[in-house]
């Protein structure tokens, strides 16, 4: 099976690796620089107890490939559209799309320009692009992946994912999952972006009942969209948000607090305009979303 990685950072770089390890015929899809690079000195990938570099293939937008038989897309949410543009070639009618991000909004805009072509997916790991190389800090490499109609994976796809390092599960509602994962990375950014700090400070603060109305008010909008969370990932959001003296932060509020681009509109934008839809009150993330919108860096 012939897989395209669209992007070639921590996530896609981490699972690319993964897959080549396992006799993958992997290709990255990355801009000329990036490839210029990757062509020179081969992919880093480093994690626990493990550094090693492999030579890889690459592709750049524009340059003629053959239809792939899956596309991972790994690019952050502002890259959504122009890598929707670049991958478009590379997609025959046997393809299956697999993206990485988080939400909603990039499932149902790939289903729109690929009807029937894509899969629910979404991953747990933790890694960083540092400079050109991949660093996973821990060994949590976990694939969630499903049909968005609740029908059958196909097979081939399955066992092409299933390696070595990638802890793999196939759902039957990867939806209710996905909506699951955003209702928690959404209360974990209102929480600490609007509050602007980790859990524990956060808590010593007083702001233990907010945290909580937090988490409730997010998971009420899973709940009306028809996705309620389960009992279990509920407890676990709690378990982890409201930890004293944790020094646990969101992805956005390291970026907003960075000065970098973030994904507030895609996570938290997103979910605010569903919420007003369905008639459910987000008076937390209403507020964090303008705090978000008021320190919006120029380039975001």
């Amino acid at each position: 099976m012939r897989i395209l990685v669209v992007g070639a950072g921590a996530t896609g770089g981490a699972f690319g690796s993964l897959l080549q390890e396992a006799g993958g015929d992997v290709t990255y899809l990355v801009r000329e620089s990036r490839a210029k690079r990757l062509r020179r000195d081969g992919l880093r990938f480093v994690s626990p107890g493990n550094d090693r570099t492999h030579q890889v293939r690459t592709v750049v937008a524009g340059e003629t490939a053959a239809p792939f038989d899956l596309v991972l897309v790994t690019v952050k949410a502002a890259a959504l559209e122009g890598a929707i543009a670049d991958l478009r070639p590379y997609v025959g009618s046997e393809t299956f799309l697999l993206p990485f991000l988080n939400g909603m909004a990039h499932v149902e805009r790939l289903d729109q320009e690929f009807p029937g072509q894509v899969l629910g997916g979404l991953v747990k790991i933790v890694a960083t692009l540092d400079g050109d190389t991949v660093r996973q800090m821990t060994g949590l490499t976990t694939l969630t992946v499903g049909a968005l109609d609740g029908a059958g994976v196909p097979e081939r796809i399955m066992e092409a994912l299933d390696v070595p390092g990638i802890d793999l599960t196939v759902s039957r509602d990867v939806v209710g999952a996905l909506w699951e994962k955003w209702a928690f990375i959404a209360a974990a950014g209102v929480i600490t972006c609007l509050f602007r700090g980790p859990i524990g400070k956060i808590i010593d603060a007083g702001g233990l009942p907010k945290i909580i109305d937090a988490i409730n008010e997010l998971e009420a909008v899973a709940e009306e969209a028809g996705h309620p969370v389960s009992g279990q990932a509920h407890a676990q959001s709690l378990a982890l948000l409201t930890e004293p003296g944790s020094a646990f932060t969101s992805s956005l509020y390291r970026d907003l607090t960075a000065g970098l681009p973030t994904e507030g509109e895609h996570i938290l934008g997103d979910l605010a305009g569903r919420a007003r839809d369905l008639g459910v009150p987000t008076p937390l993330l209403d507020l964090t979303l303008i705090q978000l919108r008021a320190n919006k860096p120029s380039h975001d």
